[in-house]
């Protein structure tokens, strides 16, 4: 399974962070592909490729705020959930998206 992922907060600094690294932690745990992009206080980090958002089967967006140029993401699965989640349970997260396509 491949994902596509994109973290903000409100603030863009703690959880911003926090979501990503608790999100690759729990793909690799599922075999699953990650690569996530971070919109934070240091503006758009790790910006994904159009061609990671194309392969992607699912897209997480683990944000508390506007997702910046969220139409690269049109026809996509999408899983919309707070930072706050990913971070206590980031494992039930992934676990979502396997079920949005069908690969629970």
């Amino acid at each position: 399974m491949k994902i596509a992922a994109v973290t903000a907060c409100i603030a863009g600094i703690a959880h911003t962070y926090m979501a990503k690294s608790a999100l690759e932690r729990a793909a690799k745990k599922r075999g699953a592909q990650i690569h996530v992009e971070t919109q934070g206080a240091m503006g758009m980090e790790d910006k994904l490729s159009q061609d990671e958002i194309d392969k992607a089967d699912v897209v997480i967006f683990a944000v508390d705020t506007n997702v910046t140029e969220r139409d690269r993401f049109d026809n996509k699965k999408i899983l919309e959930v707070g930072t706050n989640e990913v971070v206590k349970s980031a494992d039930d997260v992934v676990d979502h998206a396997y079920q949005l396509v069908g690969q629970a």
